[in-house]
């Protein structure tokens, strides 16, 4: 009998399922990478309606090839002459509809602008529409779908700024799970604000990997004992009160931390820049990954949990300051977003818990799940840190 069907065979059919499953939402996609951002906001200028759109240079570089000469950047002069195409590529991503009415757009000149993560090419489009938006009964949606098609983790973040409402802009995450968004100039009523950020976390936190990761790494050993010996060899917890207490613990202090970080960089008391924060949360991964492996201070993992959990704190102020906040309703806007954060977090428990409790006495686990998930985890952040890094 060999050592991997020794290791398997224990696993009866439901749990390799269970096992599977928790072991892919563990390392994730072997093609997984940094996700990238567009970013998208509405406005009505001098009565005309604009759209403008800023999507990532790199991103643009894959898609197209602009890098002509091969030596790693990507300059002006390499894309000036490419501008009709380049302009024509991203017309074909967008869309605004009045009702079944489809809108014209018409394109400002290509600029570049500098983004936390990058450099990113921009267009202004003027929006005609043979309704007004603000017309009862006729609104208007947009449609997104740059990069979608390549890149899975790509996110549009949509701004809108109202003319009638100046105080409360509106946003929403666009994906390719969700591609189209209603455009809304009204005021929005107080719970509407609140239900609206509540979604906008809840959604942050599911398409934001390297938070999931770093959350899932630091949760895979509380259905263990903690021992001397090496991580393979620890003991299935018996009581699912001990395993749960650890659970607490660790979202709490995540939690908490990144409350505290959240808050103070949307009300802009403490600021980071975006170079700074995303590679640290990489490292954070990476570093908690590695625990499992290493057991640096394994039975306190809240604590971990704590101090990077206020760097990612500042990773969702990033999105949350690039979506808008409403001036006149900034404490409901900051707590739906945070409580949607949580509300997030806590579905992602929800799901692993009862998965690692089941399977907590296999080899499998130990082997397959903490050990080879780990090391997925590690080096799949390690290739996020070099590339929020370098690039």
């Amino acid at each position: 009998m060999t050592p991997l069907f020794q290791l398997l065979q224990p696993l009866r059919p439901f749990q390799w399922a269970l096992a599977l499953l928790l072991a892919w939402c563990l390392s994730g996609p072997a093609w997984a990478h940094s996700s990238s951002n567009s970013y998208l906001n509405f406005s009505v200028r001098d009565g005309v309606p604009v759209l403008r759109v800023d999507v990532p240079l790199r991103d643009v570089d894959l898609w197209l090839d602009l890098d002509h000469d091969r030596d790693g950047q990507v300059i002006w002069a390499e894309v000036s002459p490419r501008a009709p195409e380049l302009l024509a590529w991203m017309r074909a991503g967008l869309a605004i509809e009045a009702g079944d009415a489809v809108c014209d757009l018409t394109p400002d000149d290509l600029q570049a602008s500098e983004h936390a993560d990058g450099l990113h090419l921009s267009v202004e489009w003027a929006v005609a529409c043979a309704t007004p938006p603000t017309q009862t009964g006729v609104p208007w949606t947009l449609r997104y779908s740059l990069l979608f098609e390549r890149d899975h983790l790509h996110r549009g973040l949509l701004r809108i700024d109202s003319p009638e409402a100046p105080d409360a802009p509106g946003s929403a995450i666009l994906s390719p799970e969700r591609p189209s968004t209603q455009l809304l100039l009204t005021q929005p009523s107080a719970l509407g604000v609140l239900g609206h950020y509540v979604v906008e976390g809840v959604w942050h936190i599911w398409i934001g990997l390297d938070h999931i990761l770093f959350l899932l790494s630091l949760l895979v050993l509380a259905p263990l004992v903690p021992g001397r010996e090496r991580v393979s060899r620890w003991a299935a917890q018996d009581q699912f009160k001990s395993v749960w207490l650890q659970v607490l613990a660790v979202v709490t202090a995540f939690t908490v931390a990144h409350s505290i970080t959240l808050s103070l960089a949307v009300l802009k008391w403490v600021e980071l820049p975006g170079s700074v924060v995303e590679p640290v949360i990489a490292l954070s991964v990476v570093l908690a990954a590695l625990n499992n492996l290493w057991g640096w201070g394994g039975v306190r993992r809240w604590r971990l949990a704590f101090a990077f959990g206020l760097i990612h704190g500042f990773g969702f102020a990033s999105v949350l300051v690039d979506l808008g906040l409403p001036a006149q309703a900034l404490a409901l806007a900051l707590g739906g977003f945070n409580l949607g954060v949580e509300l997030g977090q806590l579905a992602i428990v929800a799901v692993f818990l009862p998965l690692a409790w089941w399977l907590r006495h296999t080899a499998f686990y130990r082997w397959g799940v903490v050990v080879g998930g780990s090391l997925a985890m590690a080096m799949l952040a390690s290739v996020w840190l070099v590339q929020r890094v370098v690039g």
